[in-house]
């Protein structure tokens, strides 16, 4: 039997190609018809309803109070799918909004009260629109740390924040990627400031809010108004939060957990490189296995590998040999590698 880490992904992977991934994909009927139930409660359109419409809309499934819930339920369906005869989780991670689904899955929510925590979150975050994100790269392209690099863009961001009306923060360490958040001002400062990089980059994240900065904390109130701390519970799978810290089955205060995930991950940092070099580290599984929906998430774990100079492996190139030979990532949205850990 083969160990593995579960990575949940967060906002942004629930894209056109994504259109169906509940139909084809998610093994449990009675569930999603109580997330569906939740959502008709509260006014919005069913998961199902999302999922299953004629066309992807730009407008409509990346909102935060749709993308949240489909995002998900796709990631929770995932992780029900995997074959756990072959192979055994011993963590399980995310990336920023994934954090609530690696409660989920990891059991410190329940299905149903994680659906309600994540498509809480995604609508309050959704009915203020606090600010932005956007995207920067600091490594080379072929995936070579350049620290001297990541210093002086973190230099900038600083230099940025201090002037007058201008909000900008480090939002999430996303391997080798810099995800800033901030006001429009701190935004269009740093994009002025920096030069194209891939004829992609700065790049502006869509319906995005601050997240994970201190512009965020009227949300975090209304979160933690909203949920209540008797949701959480000790998991039965250890979690590894987005500062690296482990939550431990039968350790946990579930108080703490509520505090972390309705304050603390709000309102600062999310540092997914360090969450990828713990579980890397201290758990030393043979598979990292990425939930869908989307892929975009690999990329961004591979780097995070490399900065951790996990078993040798040191730029694009290191890691496609290794991963030829011995493969060490499934990602369950790719249909060839998901038969490697899927029941079928």
């Amino acid at each position: 039997m083969k160990t593995a880490v579960v990575i949940c992904p967060g906002r942004g992977t629930y894209n056109k190609s994504e259109l169906g991934y509940l139909k084809q994909y998610f093994p449990d009927a009675a569930l999603l018809a109580s997330f569906d139930e939740q959502r008709r409660a509260a006014g919005q359109p069913s998961l199902t309803e999302l999922d299953q419409a004629e066309r992807y809309s730009m407008a409509t499934h990346t909102r935060g109070d749709n993308a949240s819930g489909l995002i998900f339920a796709a990631t929770l369906g995932d992780f029900l799918s995997i074959d756990r005869e072959q192979i055994e989780v011993v963590a399980v991670t995310g990336n920023s909004m994934g954090w609530y689904s690696a409660l989920a899955c990891a059991g410190g929510l329940s299905p149903d009260d994680g659906f309600r925590v994540s498509n809480t979150m995604g609508r309050l975050m959704q009915n203020s629109l606090i600010g932005g994100q956007l995207v920067y790269p600091f490594i080379t392209s072929d995936w070579r740390p350049d620290a001297k690099r990541r210093n002086v863009l973190l230099s900038l961001v600083d230099e940025i924040a201090r002037r007058a009306d201008h909000a900008l923060y480090l939002s999430i360490e996303l391997g080798g990627m810099l995800v800033l958040a901030g006001n429009e001002a701190g935004l269009k400062a740093f994009e002025a400031s920096v030069e194209k990089v891939q004829d992609r980059y700065p790049m502006r994240l869509g319906n995005h809010a601050a997240f994970h900065t201190p512009l965020m904390a009227p949300i975090a109130a209304q979160g933690r108004a909203t949920l209540p701390a008797d949701m959480f519970r000790d998991p039965a799978l250890a979690m590894i939060d987005g500062r690296g810290f482990i939550w431990w089955p039968g350790a946990c205060e579930p108080d703490a957990l509520w505090r972390y995930t309705l304050d603390t991950q709000v309102v600062e940092t999310y540092d997914f490189t360090k969450a990828i070099t713990v579980a890397a580290r201290e758990f030393a599984p043979d598979l990292f296995i990425i939930t869908g929906p989307g892929t975009s998430l690999g990329g961004s774990v591979i780097q995070s590998l490399i900065l951790a100079q996990w078993r040798g492996i040191k730029d694009r190139e290191d890691f496609r040999v290794q991963q030829d030979d011995k493969p060490m990532i499934i990602s369950m949205a790719m249909p060839q590698q998901r038969q490697s850990a899927a029941l079928l």
